[in-house]
């Protein structure tokens, strides 16, 4: 058990954590969500003494681990961190990258290391690469190997700091593999993450950072579909709507793609869904409107439900009345009735887009 009173921290002229009071339970997974800059790795840094806190206390089991003459290195081995720039040793291999702590600070000879490190390659699905060195791996194996090196001193906490933060989009599935399996293990879990789905469906319990603490907290269920504070609402609004406005002819589509895989990922949004929503963006916006309008003003919104895995795609766009099944352009439109539950049009003048496409997807 972690019990935390009236944790604070303060940096030159910020303070991220002002008055931090939680018990965290043993084999609680606790996500930890907020907006960027509220303490959320500052937190976690602080519970593992990385950093140290400016007042509070912080008691590991009954003992106040932020007392004066405690063993720090101690403390770090009940509790295994993961971090989002992996910082493992590039002179070492794989297998040496995990053999190193077991041995340094538990004592246990090589050949024990050697067996433990082998156990944890094997259940991230890295045993192929125990003489590889960090450089000759992908991001997500690289993430895989610190999880694995964490787990070879056997900690009674797991702390993640956006683990997967610093991937590319097609590696970030891979490493949540893994950290969804390490959450069924019954050790104490905290993650620092942007996934709001993924958060959703691996804890017990969400904490929600802002204005210098935990601003609240619940189950994902209480968190994510009935938040009761004004900020918490906000932000998993926030979270869940993607919109973006197209106003010129030159607007770069790259930078589209980019914030619309960033949405995906954010929401663990399923690769048939992503294919189904890029496909109907894709064809609706740049085959059919795009070419269509002088001025191009088009809004694209998309709400995407993480109770039943549903998306609702709103399409807005200026000018005189334009309904998309009278396109020339079948073929986009066909696509478009094939990926799509529901396609309505509707024109109202009094909106600042009188033309509206609202799209409907199930989850499939």
């Amino acid at each position: 058990m972690i019990e935390i009173k009236n944790l604070k921290k303060e940096f030159d002229g910020v303070t991220p954590l002002k008055d931090v009071n939680v018990t965290i339970n043993d084999g609680d997974v606790i996500s930890i969500i907020g907006p960027s800059g509220t303490g959320k790795s500052t937190f976690l840094r602080c519970i593992n003494l990385l950093e140290t806190p400016t007042s509070g206390s912080i008691l590991l089991n009954g003992e106040d681990i932020t007392a004066k003459g405690t063993d720090i290195k101690k403390v770090r081995r009940k509790m295994g961190m993961v971090f989002q720039s992996f910082n493992l040793f590039g002179h070492l291999t794989v297998i040496e990258n995990l053999m190193l702590a077991p041995m340094d600070l538990l004592k246990k000879d090589k050949k024990e290391a050697y067996k433990t490190g082998m156990e944890y390659l094997s259940r991230v699905g890295l045993e192929d690469k125990v003489l590889a060195y960090p450089d000759e791996l992908s991001g997500g194996q690289k993430q895989r190997v610190a999880i694995a090196r964490a787990l070879c001193m056997d900690p009674e906490v797991i702390l993640l700091d956006e683990p997967t933060s610093a991937l590319d989009p097609t590696m970030v599935s891979e490493v949540q593999a893994v950290i969804r399996e390490l959450s069924k293990s019954g050790k104490t879990m905290m993650i620092v993450t942007h996934e709001m789905n993924f958060a959703r469906s691996i804890s017990t319990r969400v904490f929600y950072m802002d204005e210098g603490g935990i601003y609240e907290e619940g189950t994902p269920e209480e968190i994510f579909d009935n938040p009761q504070k004004e900020l918490t609402r906000r932000f998993i609004l926030k979270m869940k709507l993607f919109e973006e406005l197209i106003d010129k002819k030159n607007y770069d589509f790259h930078i589209f793609v980019d914030k619309l895989e960033n949405y995906f990922i954010q929401n663990d949004i399923s690769y048939t869904n992503r294919n189904r929503i890029r496909l109907i963006v894709e064809e609706l916006v740049q085959q059919i409107l795009f070419p269509s309008l002088d001025k191009p003003y088009i809004r694209v919104k998309i709400e995407y439900s993480m109770q039943d895995q549903s998306s609702n795609i709103t399409v807005g766009y200026a000018g005189k009345k334009f309904d998309i099944k009278d396109t020339d352009n079948d073929l986009s439109l066909t696509i478009i009735e094939k990926m799509t539950d529901k396609l309505e049009y509707s024109y109202d003048e009094k909106r600042e887009e009188p033309n509206q496409v609202d799209i409907f997807i199930g989850n499939k």
